[in-house]
């Protein structure tokens, strides 16, 4: 299989004055403000492209800029990049949503899909007004994700009586280009699997030990079997590179006192804020009052994890996630420096070693 190398497109910089405070300020949770920035956006859109990406994210939360509008600016300013839209079910009606990933996908020539999510906290989904339970949200994505998918190929009118959907006559004027992978899914649940399994063409795995996504992987393969269809796998992976091994260690301590720095001063509550750490709430992980001690723990766990080392021993850790089964590997790492971007053209050349990578994509 092919290999397809994903990063990011971001809103706005990510916070703090200086390169350096934003090398740091990578690995701690995003704060809840973030405005549009439309120089930044469609800047990285093209440094995602030039320096040798086949895909971008656009991320999603309750306060920051909207992800179609983001991913639309990105693919305007890109001619071959594809963009990945986080969307959450729910949010809008599913013919909405499909009618924007349709005309979204026409406008840039079949480079727009959309990764749906149900909303990892429930903190953050009431803040757009939904109220239901995780329980509840992942009952109402499998009608969300079926109306999706019907409404994005079917040519005929839909009518539909479900529990949270009703339509009648349901039926697009216009449809994404032929031949694209257009839906991703995630969730590590039996009913994540099995909602990837019916409607996705791609899987997001959450990270875990090699041999757990192995597991995982062949899990989430064989439901999709059962249903006569076959699905990718993607990777989020964090990255912290340097030139040798062992500056890439030291590189981390770095990382790890500036981060712990900027988000301990007067401006703690910024960070405190963040959704990531209401999802951490939500699951136990932290104390409710902990505040700069979450923030902390935050942190340090990220960059614990982190794919850390030169490009070469860091695309060599990747390969086993390759053998694994992952066919998308998503690298987010910092690029705020000419040295940070060499450092990530250099990995992404390692990884296109020897991998035949397509020129248009997948189809479903």
């Amino acid at each position: 299989m092919d290999l397809e190398i994903r990063g990011g497109v971001r809103a706005a910089p990510v916070p703090g004055r200086t390169p350096q405070e934003r090398q740091a300020l990578r690995y701690a949770p995003d704060p809840r403000d973030r405005t549009a920035d439309p120089g930044h956006v469609a800047r990285s859109a093209r440094e995602n492209e030039e320096d040798g990406f086949d895909s971008a994210l656009v991320v999603q939360s309750s306060s920051w800029p909207d992800p179609w509008l983001v991913a639309g600016w990105a693919l305007a300013a890109t001619e071959r990049l594809r963009v990945s839209v986080a969307h959450r079910a729910g949010t809008t009606a599913p013919t909405a949503a499909a009618r924007s990933l349709a005309t979204l996908d026409r406008l840039s020539g079949g480079r727009a899909s959309a990764h749906v999510i149900v909303g990892s906290s429930d903190l953050d989904v009431a803040r757009d007004g939904d109220l239901l339970d995780k329980a509840d949200r992942y009952r109402r994505a499998g009608e969300y994700l079926e109306l999706l998918h019907r409404y994005l190929t079917t040519p005929h009118g839909i009518d539909f009586d479900g529990e949270f959907y009703t339509l009648r006559d349901a039926r697009p004027g216009l449809r994404p280009a032929p031949g694209g992978e257009l839906l991703s899914f995630g969730g590590s649940s039996p009913q994540g699997v099995e909602l990837a399994a019916r409607w996705a063409e791609v899987y997001a795995v959450s990270p875990l030990p090699l041999p757990d996504t192995r597991r995982r992987i062949a899990e989430v393969r064989a439901a999709a079997a059962v249903h006569g269809r076959t699905l990718r796998i993607w990777r989020h992976v964090t990255v912290v590179l340097d030139d040798t091994d062992t500056a890439a260690r030291d590189r981390v301590g770095r990382l790890r006192r500036d981060a712990l720095r900027l988000t301990s001063g007067a401006d703690a509550a910024r960070w405190t804020d963040g959704v990531a750490l209401d999802r951490d709430r939500e699951r136990g992980r932290s104390d409710p009052q902990a505040g700069a001690a979450q923030v902390a723990a935050y942190v340090r766990r990220s960059l614990a994890a982190a794919y850390t080392g030169s490009p070469e021993t860091v695309a060599a850790r990747i390969g086993l996630l390759r053998s694994a089964g992952v066919d998308i590997v998503q690298l987010d790492l910092p690029t705020e420096t000419e040295h940070d971007r060499a450092l990530r053209r250099e990995l992404v050349a390692r990884l296109r070693h020897g991998a035949r990578i397509p020129a248009v994509r997948r189809g479903w």
